[in-house]
């Protein structure tokens, strides 16, 4: 949801509208009802309702962009007129449901994916016992929702509007796709139910022929269009935050030096920036500018520890004692990553970074954080 809008706004302008916008109301706590004046001496006591001038044109003009949600006791043509010159991009568009003057239907209009106008659509219709009307085929055949797949684990699509068209059709219409998931959460699909009919799932990209599958669906936290260009050519890609940045640093580098420094070592091991999850250091390092500007920039929790957690940590690959000289603790980037990401091994080693002439220099280590295989009962597997 877009954290800058409201949750829910609700239309009624009949008498029984206002009797239906009371009972979601009960149910969605926080809604904001708007009702024609004419009807407000209606609204019941406790009720809080805003003003809804007629025609509506001018007033949806300023709420559709203000609500994740807007729930219109009104014909569904009628709000596919009003709401048509408002419409940009699927990706931006707020949710859109529609029901009768008899709660006997909650139709999902507009954005029944990203928007997650399907969702708020049966939460509708089960606060009002209406039949809930979703016509998303991937939804309505109980398969993949490719373009919002792991949207609730907080996985990003890298490109929104690369191969999610193709992608959708290929899972819709069961054409062979391979889901390959090389990082991540396993929820991403019900744990006890089996993958949807044409859907084969690896944990490694080398394992799979592109050539066998239409399209390819690829949690992964490595950039692979140079070293997998077929593989590449035909995948929707996602990026779950599954890497953790260790951290250390000369006092007072520069904010854009280790900026910089962690986008080139990133880019230089593969590695998306999209799939970072946080950033880890020394508690020495808690004030450091540069991180605490890196953690605000890119909205990634800051864990820090005290040397003597540090220095225990097993799978340091670069010991120094001249570090643990200073700092009390034999490395700072590379337990730092490990203990976030509840690793035994490092993704990326200690690497440092420093540029001409700034005096300063910074080093990055990269842990990845582990996720069990999902089970191989009632799935395909691409051996």
């Amino acid at each position: 949801m877009n954290m800058d809008r409201r949750s829910f706004a609700i239309y009624a302008i009949t008498k029984h509208g206002v009797r239906i916008a009371q009972r979601i109301g009960e149910k969605l706590p926080g809604a904001d009802v708007y009702v024609s004046e004419k009807l407000r001496a209606l609204v019941p006591e406790g009720m809080a309702s805003r003003p809804l001038p007629l025609p509506m044109g001018p007033c949806l003009s300023e709420t559709f962009t203000a609500y994740d949600c807007h729930i219109f006791i009104i014909s569904v043509g009628a709000v596919v007129r009003m709401i048509a010159p408002l419409i940009k991009d699927k990706k931006v568009d707020p949710a859109v449901i529609c029901l009768d003057d008899d709660a006997r239907f909650a139709i999902c209009v507009l954005s029944g994916h990203v928007g997650r106008g399907n969702a708020f659509t049966l939460r509708v219709a089960q606060a009002v016992d209406a039949q809930p009307v979703i016509t998303t085929a991937s939804d309505v055949r109980g398969t993949l929702t490719v373009d919002i797949l792991g949207r609730d684990l907080g996985w990003e699509l890298d490109d929104p509007d690369r191969n999610v068209t193709r992608g959708c059709a290929a899972v819709v219409n069961a054409a062979p796709v391979a889901f390959v998931q090389e990082s991540g959460e396993p929820d991403w699909w019900p744990q006890d139910k089996p993958l949807p009919e044409g859907v084969t799932y690896t944990t490694s990209l080398d394992q799979v022929d592109p050539l066998r599958f239409e399209m390819l669906l690829v949690a992964t936290d490595r950039d692979f269009q140079g070293t997998h260009p077929v593989h590449w050519k035909t995948a929707v890609i996602y990026r779950p935050k599954s890497l953790v940045l260790g951290l250390g640093c000369d006092k007072d580098a520069a904010p854009g030096m280790v900026e910089r420094g962690v986008m080139r070592l990133l880019a230089a091991q593969g590695l998306s920036l999209k799939s970072v999850k946080a950033i880890a250091t020394i508690d020495k390092k808690k004030d450091e500018p540069a991180f605490l500007a890196l953690a605000e920039r890119y909205r990634w929790p800051m864990h820090i520890f005290p040397a003597e957690h540090l220095d225990v940590v097993p799978g340091i690959e670069h010991p120094s004692e001249i570090v643990k000289r200073y700092v009390g603790s034999r490395g700072v980037a590379e337990p730092a990553a490990l203990l976030v990401a509840g690793a035994h091994t490092l993704l990326v080693s200690k690497q440092r970074y420093t540029e001409p002439a700034a005096g300063r220099s910074m080093t990055l280590a990269v842990a990845r954080i582990p996720f069990p295989k999902r089970k191989t009962e009632g799935a395909k597997w691409v051996r």
